[in-house]
């Protein structure tokens, strides 16, 4: 009786509910996909078709459909969408979520609560506009002011929508190209920042430098993944060293590598083992004080 009660209430409250009531806020997702492309880290960059930040560089993203889709959804929809990649294509991808983002200011239109993503696979296809988008891109990291580092400055839009401000960033940075002059859209220069340190720890103590290969490759392959992401020269020997003795972090396929152009003793070919977390685990040159 006192269930039934708790439930005629329960309809009561939810029949007179009017959210109109509260101020509107919206849930977006964006997404940090990153991929090595020509033996540099790349990330999906899409030129906005309209405002705000008309023209500008930004990380693909959108509103979730509320309503019909979940976060989860919605981030492999805008990656699908900016890359065509089938459903089988997403299969081979690496999606988690990255964190949220919140600042009453960040989207100029209205209070706008950005979920983001960090994707990261082999062989990603060249990028096409999808949805409103103008353009579609892989840019390598560093044509951003600060190359992604962490502490980069965030972009505020000035009463026209448009960027304000310099980047922060040390100096000996490469000259950033044309296609990414002022750095991306909204608050998206972070979002890239929390996303490489992301991928940068948990190749660490993860085994997911190997979503960046092909199902079988080389410990020199796998080196250039950590070289890459990490922006720092390993020393090959220790790295071997290291990669194999760790339980369960590659296995051998019993085969080398016979792809031409490949000169000398042909390398022996790996496979991802089973491993979830890599003990020990591999950590950056700044942080074991090993010779790299």
């Amino acid at each position: 009786m006192e269930a039934e009660k708790r439930q005629q209430r329960e309809g009561a409250f939810l029949a007179a509910y009017d959210p109109r009531a509260f101020a509107p806020i919206a849930v977006s997702v964006d997404v940090v996909a990153l991929t090595l492309r020509e033996g540099g880290l790349h990330v999906l960059a899409v030129r906005r078709g309209g405002p705000p930040f008309v023209g500008e560089w930004a990380l693909p993203g959108g509103f979730v459909r509320a309503g019909r889709e979940s976060l989860d959804e919605a981030a492999a929809r805008e990656l699908a969408e900016e890359t065509g990649l089938t459903a089988a294509g997403l299969g081979r991808v690496h999606l988690e979520q990255l964190g949220s983002y919140g600042r009453p200011d960040r989207d100029p239109r209205m209070h706008v609560v950005s979920v983001a993503y960090l994707a990261f696979a082999p062989g990603l296809p060249e990028a096409r506009p999808g949805g409103d988008a103008a353009g579609a891109r892989w840019l390598p990291v560093d044509a951003f002011p600060g190359g992604g580092q962490p502490g980069t400055a965030e972009r505020r839009p000035n009463e026209q929508g448009r960027p304000t401000g310099t980047h922060g960033g040390g100096t000996g940075r490469r000259p950033v190209p044309p296609a990414a002059p002022h750095g991306l859209a909204f608050d998206h220069d972070r979002l890239l920042a929390d996303g490489l340190e992301r991928a940068r720890a948990k190749i660490e103590y993860t085994p997911l430098a190997t979503a960046f290969l092909a199902e079988t490759f080389t410990v020199s392959e796998l080196r250039a993944v950590y070289e890459t992401v990490w922006g720092a020269p390993l020393h090959p020997g220790n790295f071997h060293r290291k990669v194999l003795s760790v339980p369960g972090f590659v296995e051998p396929t019993g085969q080398t590598d016979s792809r031409p152009g490949r000169g000398g003793p042909r390398a022996r070919l790996y496979r991802a083992g089973g491993a979830r977390l890599l003990h020990p685990a591999l950590l950056r040159p700044d942080r074991d004080g090993e010779e790299r």
